[in-house]
């Protein structure tokens, strides 16, 4: 399938997502908003679970590129910023609600490909930090990335609180270096 084509379904899949929810998600409203004939959707996709387990890791509207700043403090801030304006900026806030109710409720869409995709590409940040000596080697990098994006999560999702200028810092200041908590006599 072309590129081009393939785009606009993964497109005309995260918009239908975003204001329909996964319930209202159809092969057929995909094909009506693309312009893609719904047998050529079924060809590459027996699902709307498979095509939206797909488009969640294809789509350009949901592309990461891992950041690369010269530090790991750097890096991290970066990229909660970005998980920030992904679930604080429409239509990704929408498609990324939908998929996790989706993914709790339906156990056919699998989003462990879409958080494994994530991850592998947030690798590149702690083997740089561990090549420059920021990070010990036996540090859980995906406790790490999960403190935070839960933290966004947390935040934005569960208590549609705003997120501070300075949260993205603060968070990953939290992490890296503890709360600097003080026991009293």
């Amino acid at each position: 399938m072309a590129p081009r084509k393939k785009q606009a379904i993964f497109e005309a899949t995260l918009d239908l997502v975003a204001a329909k929810g996964y319930d209202g998600l159809t092969i057929e409203g995909v094909a009506d908003r693309s312009g893609v004939n719904k047998t050529t959707i079924y060809r590459w996709w027996p699902s709307k679970a498979a095509l939206l387990g797909a488009a969640l890791v294809e789509a350009e509207l949901l592309e990461f590129d891992p950041p690369d700043t010269g530090s790991l403090r750097g890096d991290l801030t970066a990229m909660v910023d970005a998980i920030a304006k992904l679930l604080d900026d429409p239509p990704t806030r929408e498609v990324a609600v939908a998929a996790l109710g989706a993914a709790v409720r339906h156990p056919e869409l699998d989003t462990r490909r879409f958080f494994a995709d994530r991850f592998a590409r947030e690798q590149e940040i702690f083997q740089r930090a561990v090549r420059r000596g920021e990070l010990d080697p036996a540090t859980d990098p995906m406790l790490l990335v999960d403190l935070l994006a839960g933290a966004v999560w947390i935040r934005v999702i569960f208590r549609d609180l705003p997120l501070t200028e300075n949260f993205a810092r603060d968070a990953v200041g939290a992490v890296l270096d503890g709360v600097g908590c003080s026991s009293a006599s």
